[in-house]
């Protein structure tokens, strides 16, 4: 395995921080410093957001999907538009980057290159657009169509759609904007491209109405570790979201995506990995094993099982809370039934290792999101981030609170110093832009004056 070199501060790993409410144990709403109506309130995001740049953490990741929660009667779900929430919640900011979560099947791409570069422009470079098919059943109903399209159709409709983005967020020329105030000369309309696409799914002519980004163009970033989301990724994506529970499996998709990257023309450098990781951080090892220990006692068992069974593409007749489950009952990542690839090659590993029970896979996933969970002292989950760095299994992590109300604020009093202080994260914002502080390139000549 290639490593990381740290020792030149070249390349430091990166943290973003999911403010998935109230956490990635989803009843943590019933636990202390949480409230059920923090996903809709504006102060706890607020309050979030500035934890998260005092801790110098790179960006924060809001998911998204245009359906109610079909675990709504237990816990909440996705429910402010992110975009919208974060271009309230993180006014008056200066560092700290924002990535929000947009579906390719589910809007148009000049609505959402306007949204996103809209956003972009009052971050002065800081906003990133997370693009996700969305496979849920629920969605396709409320958007006219009886199921979602298959994956490969979802995956073809979005690299079209993706290509029109970026071909809108490029359409200013540099030096577009004139603003000659003496011969009342404001934008150079001959160095102002329209999209001009006409494609299988999408007909745009552009031109956006706004110049181009502080960082050349939003960040792209890609969630989705099956065939046609790695093509996706290889091909676009500056940073790709993804799902591991070994060294071992992180390490083969932080390989193939460079690989596909190069394949594609592009740099490897100019792709990073972001590997999600669940934390539960506590001053003592005890103290840490008893708060995840309250988390877990929050699942609803039952109606966690049967969503285990569907994404394990398994019959949730036959499912039990002690039915052991191995790899071979499962089936192949990229089979063409509606589940997430990354989440099946996730357990699939945990599952190579030793044989689990479906209460077991819940527990170890925490709840069954099918991300690594850590718990321990701040001291304990540096060691495990540092462990998988230094590997070069991933160039950082996405860490999903097991509560956010107390949880990022343990992170960044007790991981990131830790980190900081074996110089492995910068605890600070070294570069204006998000991409900068990313340690990647500008995407062409940013906008003078931002």
């Amino acid at each position: 395995m290639s490593s990381h070199p740290t020792d030149s501060g070249e390349h430091r790993l990166h943290l973003n921080i999911s403010l998935l409410t109230p956490g990635h144990f989803r009843g943590a709403w019933r636990t202390t410093g949480n409230a059920p109506t923090d996903f809709v309130d504006p102060d706890h995001f607020r309050r979030l957001i500035r934890i998260a740049e005092r801790g110098g953490l790179t960006a924060v990741f809001v998911g998204d999907a245009p359906a109610l929660s079909p675990d709504i009667a237990h816990a909440p779900g996705l429910g402010l538009d992110p975009v919208v929430m974060l271009a309230h919640t993180v006014a008056g900011t200066s560092g700290i980057g924002v990535i929000a979560t947009g579906s390719s099947t589910y809007n148009d791409p000049y609505n959402l290159a306007r949204r996103y570069l809209s956003l972009d422009h009052l971050t002065r470079g800081r906003a990133g657009w997370n693009v996700v098919t969305t496979q849920l059943e629920a969605a396709a109903a409320n958007f006219g169509l009886a199921s979602p399209p298959d994956k490969d159709e979802r995956y073809r409709r979005a690299d079209e759609f993706v290509d029109v983005v970026l071909k809108l967020w490029e359409g200013w020329e540099p030096d577009a904007l004139v603003g000659d105030a003496v011969t009342g000369r404001f934008a150079d309309p001959s160095r102002i491209h329209g999209a001009g696409h006409r494609g299988e799914y999408y007909s745009v002519a552009g031109a956006l109405p706004l110049p181009r980004s502080p960082q050349g163009r939003p960040l792209l970033v890609q969630a989705g570790a099956s065939e046609g989301g790695r093509t996706l990724a290889g091909k676009y994506a500056d940073v790709v979201f993804s799902a591991a529970q070994t060294i071992e499996v992180a390490h083969e998709l932080r390989t193939d995506l460079r690989r596909r990257a190069a394949n594609a023309g592009r740099d490897p450098d100019s792709l990073r990995t972001s590997t999600g990781l669940v934390v539960v951080v506590g001053d003592t090892e005890a103290q840490a094993l008893r708060r995840e220990r309250e988390l877990r006692e929050t699942i609803p068992l039952e109606p966690a099982l049967r969503q285990l069974a569907v994404q394990l593409g398994l019959d949730p007749a036959e499912l039990t809370l002690d039915t052991v489950v191995t790899a071979a009952d499962l089936p192949p990542a990229d089979s063409a039934a509606p589940r997430s690839a990354g989440f099946l090659t996730s357990i699939r590993s945990l599952l190579e290792w030793t044989p689990l029970t479906g209460r077991e896979i819940i527990h170890r996933s925490a709840g069954g999101a099918g991300h690594r969970l850590t718990v321990g002292t701040g001291e304990q989950i540096a060691d495990a981030i540092e462990e998988w760095f230094r590997a070069g299994a991933t160039d950082g992590f996405t860490i999903m609170p097991g509560d956010i109300g107390t949880g990022l604020e343990a992170f960044v009093e007790q991981v990131v110093p830790e980190l900081v202080r074996r110089g492995l994260f910068a605890g600070e914002y070294t570069h204006d832009t998000l991409r900068g502080n990313l340690g990647l390139e500008l995407a062409g000549t940013p906008v003078s004056g931002g």
